[in-house]
């Protein structure tokens, strides 16, 4: 029967599985903890006593690196990362190379051979950190010779120092050429800034252009109020003009020509004598017939009238103008409204005229206002030319005169707070940093080690891991119960110990509790009656005959009628556990066909035990016959209830054959014992067999060791266990 089991994340960490670890494997750990912790004792407090001198620096800004630097904030003393602080910087160079090798120079440091000592060797004694939220160095040396531990942290102060000033120096003289290189090339690029300017507002014509910008707006803008105004003039002369040429119904270049004909004196006279010859001839006509002399004459007189007439309108209006005589006489009315078209038509004319000089006037002012941005944006970008070349220039002097100071002056990133004076206690800490780095590499090794046996055992551990590995329903747990007793079986073996029985041998509680719910859940485990269950295990050495034992007389207790037959021909037990003789038994019967009534024999009520009898050579034959079959159907029958004690799965068959006759087989597992590859052979091989796997039983279970869970009775009945037993020994004793 397969259990089903809930998905877990694979990703999740299962804490409680590496305490488990711990807990099997603690005495690996706590071995290997007291061992490295030991070690570190024993040569912390073996070593000479250290002396160990300190000093402080305080760590300032120096601007003497940055004067190449057109800005305040570069080449400060500062980190480029911002975890760290330029005290973490200075105390990396503070234990670089050249200090140190100039500090054992000068010193004259040797190791105990008398060679120069090493850099790396005078490190491990060095140290330099920085104190936590100030720009204070420490430095601290131990030695074996405080006078010396002294003088080496001075004098790595000092070198320190002075390679920090040289490299000042180093830098200003490194400026001043710099500065030097770039002056000329600065002065040059001020001049042509200025010359490019210069140009631009020569070829432009540009003095102020915000102040040209400002007055092109304003004359704009009066221009286009002047232009309105004279449209607004024009629309009314326009208006009144064609009123006027309604009235005198001549167009306006025929009221100018005739206005300006009325006003000569000459043709005013030539006019009024024709109209007085054309009166005559009209008077003369009523008189005489055409034709006569008189007729004839004013006839002649008219036509030269007009004649004249027409000259002199010539002389005014052109020679190809012709003007009607209609038109030239007029009256007082007419001649005043031909007066005032004409003057309407030349006040249009002033108009017009005086429109087309102020848009002209217009467009001028606009062109060049449209030209201001451009030129604007062009004057600022040759202004900040100039302007960005001369601060260059301005700063490049500012700082030539900085570094000219600067270099005579010894300036360096650090100052003396307190010098390291001689020590006149050795140091302690030394031994308690190497005890305590011993205690935690020790914890570290302990655990990798206890992890690192727990992944080379491949035996299943835990309830949880057989469960994973088997995935058969879980039908009891069977706690541990050490054999460290007082008491002990009947009978001993010289290669294995004899299981015991509960209620005898062992108290009732808790194992017989247990093997209680074990007999319950077969029970219930399906609607048809299981009689007959064969119990095995995948290797020896599991419990397989104390668990097919107790779990017969815990059925017995109930009332039921059960046979508890040892199965297990090539090592039999069951007669070992109940003080029974093994002349005669299972095999006995199934060769002899001897009489059950003389081999099966009553241990306790209700409880019947049939040993296994003398070993045959081949115990596969003799289970595997008809006889057997029939011998399990009468078992069946005269008993509630048929338990097989067979051998294990690995390298026999016994186990299968057992397994098709009975109902199904129940499986031990004990953690511990069974590895992976012999649990997962034994449960393909009941798969290939087609077996009928009732469950399994986790026997010798340490209740420490796993999840409560995984229990059908509370742990803190596993912990009275010691009271129980001694209780039970008391009263086998009495």
């Amino acid at each position: 029967m397969m259990e089903s089991r809930p998905n877990s994340n694979p990703e999740e960490i299962d804490f409680q599985k590496y305490w488990l670890v711990l807990q099997r494997r603690w005495v690996s750990a706590l071995g290997i903890l007291g061992a490295v912790a030991t070690i570190a004792s024993v040569y912390a407090f073996s070593s000479k006593p250290t002396y160990k001198a300190e000093a402080s620096l305080l760590i300032k800004t120096n601007r003497t690196s940055s004067l190449t630097g057109l800005g305040g904030d570069l080449g400060r003393l500062e980190s480029l990362v911002q975890e760290n602080s330029p005290v973490d910087t200075q105390a990396k160079i503070v234990t670089s190379v050249p200090v140190i090798q100039e500090t054992i120079t000068e010193l004259e440091l040797t190791d105990d051979e008398g060679k120069p000592l090493k850099v790396r060797d005078f490190l491990e004694n060095l140290k330099v950190e920085g104190a936590k939220g100030t720009d204070v160095l420490q430095i601290s040396y131990s030695d074996p010779d405080p006078e010396l531990a002294a003088k080496i942290v001075n004098k790595v102060i000092d070198a320190y120092i002075k390679q920090n000033v040289q490299a000042n120096r180093a830098e200003a003289v490194s400026a001043r050429k710099f500065i030097l290189e770039q002056l000329p090339k600065t002065e040059e690029a001020v001049q042509k800034a200025e010359l490019a300017l210069r140009r631009f507002k020569e070829k432009n014509k540009v003095i102020v252009l915000q102040e040209e910008a400002h007055e092109s707006v304003k004359k704009i803008s009066q221009l286009e109020d002047d232009i309105s105004q004279a449209k607004a003039q024009l629309v009314d002369v326009n208006a009144r003009l064609q009123k006027l040429q309604t009235q005198a119904k001549v167009n306006s270049q025929q009221a100018v020509l005739a206005a300006d004909l009325s006003q000569i004196p000459g043709t005013q006279q030539v006019l009024t004598q024709l109209q007085e010859a054309q009166a005559q001839l009209a008077v003369e006509r009523n008189r005489y017939l055409p034709g006569h002399p008189t007729i004839l004459n004013l006839e002649e007189k008219i036509a030269a009238l007009n004649s004249l007439l027409q000259e002199r309108v010539g002389q005014v209006a052109g020679d190809n103008k012709r003007v009607p005589v209609g038109n030239l006489q007029m009256g007082q009315v007419r001649q005043s409204l031909i007066q005032d078209l004409a003057n309407a038509e030349k006040e249009r004319a002033g108009l017009e005229k005086r429109i087309a000089e102020l848009t002209n006037t217009w467009s001028v002012y606009k062109q060049r206002a449209n030209l201001l941005p451009k030129l604007e944006q062009t004057q600022r970008e040759l202004e900040r030319k100039l302007k960005a070349a001369q601060t260059t220039y301005e700063t490049l002097l500012t700082r030539l005169q900085e570094i000219n100071v600067a270099e005579n002056q010894n300036i360096g990133n650090a100052r003396i707070i307190s010098p390291a004076i001689v020590p006149d206690q050795p140091s302690s800490a030394r031994k308690a940093l190497i005890v305590a780095g011993g205690g935690v590499v020790g914890i570290l090794l302990g655990v990798m080690a206890a992890f690192t046996l727990d992944l080379i055992d491949r035996s299943v551990k835990t309830v949880k891991e057989a469960r994973e590995l088997f995935q058969y329903t879980l039908l009891g747990v069977i706690p541990n119960l050490s054999r460290n007793s007082k008491y002990s079986s009947p009978a001993e073996t010289p290669d294995r110990p004899i299981p015991r029985v509960v209620g005898r041998d062992i108290p009732h509680f808790p194992i017989g509790d247990a093997y209680q719910m074990l007999q319950a859940n077969l029970k219930f485990l399906s609607d048809k009656q299981i009689k007959a269950i064969a119990v095995t295990s995948s290797v020896a050495k599991e419990g397989k005959s104390e668990v097919s034992a107790n779990l017969a007389v815990a059925m017995a207790q109930v009332g039921r009628r059960v046979l508890l037959i040892d199965a297990d021909m090539r090592h039999p037990i069951q007669h070992h556990i109940w003080g029974l003789t093994n002349t005669q038994g299972l095999s006995n019967i199934i060769v002899d066909e001897i009489s059950l009534d003389t081999v099966v024999q009553e241990v306790m009520p209700n409880l019947y035990v049939l040993p296994a009898g003398v070993q045959p050579p081949n115990p596969v034959a003799l289970l595997d016959s008809q006889r057997m079959a029939g011998l399990v159907a009468k078992f069946t029958k005269d008993y509630d209830c048929v338990i097989f004690d067979t051998p294990p799965l690995a390298g026999t068959a016994d186990t299968v054959v057992l397994g098709k006759l009975a109902d199904g087989i129940l499986l031990v597992v004990r953690p511990g014992v069974v590895d992976c590859n012999s649990a997962n052979a034994a449960k393909e091989f009941l798969a290939q067999s087609g077996q009928n796997v009732l469950g399994m039983v986790m026997n010798g279970v340490n209740v420490k060791h796993e999840p409560d869970s995984y229990f059908y009775y509370a742990k803190e009945a596993a912990e009275s266990e010691s009271v129980s037993r001694r209780n039970f020994i008391s009263t086998r004793n009495s």
